[in-house]
């Protein structure tokens, strides 16, 4: 069952932990589905040609840990490690790759509403040394939108990881093109990524923004924007057609920033660097605000 919170001006669609998405990439604790603005689309899915929606990214899935899990590398070969916010996955190969499939233990969940927000624990076991709490609250407010995030080291090795929300935009429903920009705190230097997939050149890079000629056909890839600095965890996107923009602010600073997309779909992904002590805990939060351009 998906829950709705919402206000005059804003709908998010949250669905339950062990509802829908069934994959073993994306958290499942507050697996926000999509985001409607005064009943304007927002967001929208991972790929539109795909039938196993239920495996795929959409709306504002985050993850943790897209290139090495906690406690993947200890573990041999047949055993689990943790996938924080999903739950124990089942290591058969030597590598790690976020796009595979894998054997899942879930963790164990608890969820709680109020009228403007939705709380969500996930408490995992004891595996390897590693076990956590990690608790998520999703607030509406007004024309913005709150993610906090608590993780809780109730183990006993301290955990390093990532976290990151893929947000699968397009503002109503709007093929990306020309009407997009995507505007950063920083100057951008492409000399600096790590990589760079934009095999038709319809994605141009300017001092601050990124922006298009066309719409782009196959998916385009720009990693690690920063350059490795830490920087202001802020993006802003806008559609000049719908007169709308959305802007996501970290309360972090980012040392990583990626941007995907596609033909129906731009993802900016802010990342946030978590390292935490047995028995201590990390806290931060990701602020969502939408605007209309002209106003």
């Amino acid at each position: 069952m998906t829950h709705i919170i919402k206000n005059n001006t804003l709908e998010i669609a949250v669905d339950l932990p062990l509802e829908n998405y069934e994959g073993s990439r994306f958290d499942w604790s507050g697996k926000i589905s999509s985001v409607r603005f005064e009943n304007l689309p927002l967001t929208t899915i991972e790929d539109t040609e795909s039938k196993d929606v239920d495996f795929l990214g959409k709306g504002l899935y985050n993850e943790f840990g897209i290139t090495s899990p906690v406690g993947f590398e200890e573990t041999p070969v047949g055993g689990w490690f943790h996938k924080i916010g999903v739950g124990l996955l089942k290591k058969e190969h030597k590598d790690y790759l976020f796009h595979r499939n894998h054997l899942i233990k879930p963790a164990s969940f608890d969820v709680n509403y109020e009228n403007d927000k939705i709380k969500i624990l996930c408490k995992s076991e004891l595996i390897n040394g590693y076990s956590y709490i990690l608790k998520k609250e999703i607030t509406v407010s007004e024309n913005s939108f709150i993610i906090d995030y608590i993780l809780h080291n109730t183990g006993e090795k301290k955990i390093i990881t990532d976290e990151y929300v893929h947000n699968f935009m397009a503002i109503n429903n709007a093929l990306i093109g020309e009407d997009y920009t995507l505007k950063f705190p920083f100057p951008i230097n492409p000399s600096l990524f790590d990589e760079t997939v934009n095999s038709e050149n319809k994605v141009e890079i300017g001092l601050d923004t990124i922006t298009f000629n066309k719409t782009p056909e196959q998916q385009f890839y720009f990693g690690n924007l920063t350059g490795g600095k830490e920087l202001k965890a802020e993006w802003k996107l806008t559609n000049l057609k719908a007169n709308v923009g959305i802007k996501e602010t970290g309360s972090f600073k980012t040392e990583k920033i990626n941007v995907w997309g596609w033909r129906h779909v731009i993802s900016p992904e802010l990342f946030f660097k978590i390292s935490v002590d047995p028995k201590k805990t990390i806290k931060w939060s990701r602020k969502f605000e939408v605007f209309k351009i002209n106003s």
